[in-house]
This record gives structure tokens, sequence and C-alpha cells, in this order.
């Protein structure tokens, strides 16, 4: 991961084509090394949640670079690699698992080495049936929470809606955690973590803990799907 952190703070101090085009082979060993990490993360996430077995890194990984077509900022290149781990793959629409390996820069508040599990933007009828099922579940969705807190997950409290939503009461069953507008689990990585040789092993523990958690988000867009 050494070299995959170097090349990412590089990039984000020379993030231009020509720097990027006398890089490429540094590139292309990074991204290598970020997919057999990928393909070993899938495997390991496989043995736990079934879900996930088969995938491959093409499955779940993204392409450096930015599309550039709706924004102002013009710089080509991420600055991050990303592989998110979910049933079918990046382009199914269920939640997954999601670690992200970047340089943190001040000025971008997405930076930064990152685990994350759930979904960062569910459909308005995927958040209905979630909360109905949080509701309705009784004590299992803190659990799930609980469980995953084991882990140093969170849910972000920026997450949540000043206001019950429409449809649901102040007196509901589990009230507090109907106000998220997004179900997505996060854990900051240190360097120091991302640098360990143990990484895998934890990365993959820690994914466990939070399969509970993943499980409800995904029955609600499994149902919405079907």
């Amino acid at each position: 991961m050494k070299e995959i952190l170097q090349f990412l703070t590089d990039l984000s101090l020379h993030n231009d084509r020509d720097w990027f085009a006398r890089n490429r082979d540094r590139y292309e060993a990074a991204r290598d090394t970020f997919n057999t990490f990928t393909d070993a993360l899938i495997r390991r996430i496989a043995s736990f949640d079934p879900s996930v077995a088969g995938l491959e890194a093409k499955d779940c990984t993204y392409r450096i670079h930015r599309d550039l077509r709706f924004t102002t900022d013009k710089r080509p290149y991420k600055i991050h690699m990303g592989c998110f781990i979910c049933p079918g793959g990046k382009k199914s629409g269920y939640s997954g698992y999601y670690f992200q390996v970047a340089p943190r820069v001040e000025s971008l508040p997405d930076s930064g080495n990152l685990l994350a599990v759930g979904d960062y933007c569910c459909p308005p009828a995927v958040l209905k049936v979630l909360r109905e099922d949080i509701e309705s579940c009784g004590d299992a969705f803190p659990q799930a929470l609980a469980e995953a807190r084991k882990a140093g997950f969170y849910l972000e409290p920026s997450f949540a809606l000043k206001r019950m939503p429409k449809g649901f009461s102040e007196d509901a069953a589990n009230a507090p955690l109907l106000r998220y507008k997004v179900y997505c689990l996060m854990r900051q990585i240190t360097n120091e973590e991302l640098l360990m040789p143990q990484l895998l092993d934890r990365v993959a523990d820690q994914c466990r803990h939070t399969k509970p958690f993943l499980d409800f988000v995904n029955r609600a867009i499994a149902f919405v799907q079907s």
C-alpha cells in the first residue's frame, strides 16, 4: 500500500495530464497492486457474505479518470483508489463494502483512507422500506449498529434529518434511527493502519462486524427491485 499512497499523494500535487503521462508506469503498478488486494478482499468477505462470491476486481473498482462534464473542477484524475464490493458488482444497485486509499487533502472533505459499508444515496422508495423495517424490527437494528461499533464504525450525525420523515411518528420504535437520510457506516483508516502487514486481515474482520447492518439495507433494496 505504501507505493499506492505515495503515487496518489504525488498525483494530488501534480494533477495534470503531462505529469500523469510521465508517471504512467507508476500508476499501472499501483493499480495492479490495488486490484490484487481487492481480489483477496473479495475472497475474504465472501467467506462470511456469500452474496459477493465470484466477483473480481474489475467488477468492483473504478477508473481513475474523473467525469468532467458537469463540474467546474477540471482536475483530470481522482486522487483515490477505491473498490465497492457488493452483490452483483458496483453497478447492481445493491449496497456493499467500500475500501478507499487516498492522501488526506484539507480542501477535499472526502479524501483520506476510508472503510464504509452501506448506501450513500438510497432512493426514496428504499429509504421508506428500510425505515419501516427499522421501526418494526425491535432490537435487531440497534444490535446491528452495536456490532459494527465494535469495529470502530459509526453513522455520521450529519446524515440525520432534523425532523422525522413523512409517514413516521416521533413515538415510533427506534425513532432516532428513522431520521437518517444516509444509511452508511463510516470508519477512517490512518496511514499507520494502512501500512500494517495485517491490513487484509483487519479490513476483512472489520467488514464482518458490519454484515448484520448491511443485510438490513440490502433487504430493502431487494424488496424494491423485486
